[in-house]
């Protein structure tokens, strides 16, 4: 075989043994550098005009992790069992007139941010009259997707390493965010809680996975 073929087989190896893992081993614990592997293909992840619109937090706080039990009801085995627990936030209200707009220009891709530029007038133009963001919950609803694709890399990236994970929608959005803004993690006048991920070493075995056919998800327009 050639190379390419084994690096096919390889890669649906690992997305084939991908889960949503539901019960974790708690005495297994993540290597640091596989850990700083998995948020490192996070960080380098695409975004919508590369303005990365997200922030990830690693929640170590024993306490923080039983407070979130009763309001995060989907993320209660990953809070015991996995070895590292994330909450990804969404950032809010973000135009071309953001401040975090201005510090990505500026501070990461080294250029000069004016209101009146180019790239600002046509990134407002794509979300106001392309994509209709006009108002703060399709603005957040639209970062929000933004922070699935870092999502997907981590996931595939912790399968490639060996590492189980689960993505996690199962949780209060308004208790989780009140409650992260009454410990002071966050302001909700920037960020929202987008999801919830655990990551760490599966306490069961693979199922089945069940998935549609190709033909039935995958047309060719001719």
């Amino acid at each position: 075989m050639t190379d390419q073929t084994e690096l096919r087989k390889e890669i649906l190896y690992v997305h084939k043994h991908r889960f949503a893992t539901k019960s974790f081993n708690p005495t297994k614990k993540i290597a640091e550098e596989d850990w700083m592997t998995i948020m490192e293909a996070a960080r380098l992840s695409p975004s919508s005009f590369g303005y990365e619109p997200w922030k990830f937090l690693l929640v170590k706080n024993q306490q923080i992790k039983d407070d979130l039990q009763d309001i995060a009801w989907g993320a209660r085995n990953s809070l015991y069992g996995a070895s590292h627990f994330l909450i990804v936030l969404a950032r809010k209200n973000l135009t071309g007139n953001s401040p975090h707009v201005k510090h990505m220009v500026e501070d990461v891709f080294g250029v000069p941010y004016s209101e009146t530029s180019p790239q600002t007038i046509f990134f407002n133009n794509f979300q106001k009259n392309d994509f209709g963001l006009t108002d703060e919950r399709s603005l957040f609803d639209w970062a929000s997707k933004q922070t699935y694709i870092p999502l997907a890399n981590m996931l595939t990236t912790a399968a490639y390493l060996g590492i189980d994970s689960v993505p996690i929608e199962g949780f209060n959005k308004e208790s989780v965010e009140n409650y992260l803004e009454k410990k002071k993690i966050i302001n909700l006048d920037e960020f929202g809680v987008s999801y919830m991920a655990g990551f760490g070493y599966r306490d069961q075995e693979i199922p089945e996975k069940k998935r549609q056919s190709l033909s039935d998800i995958y047309d060719v327009i001719k």
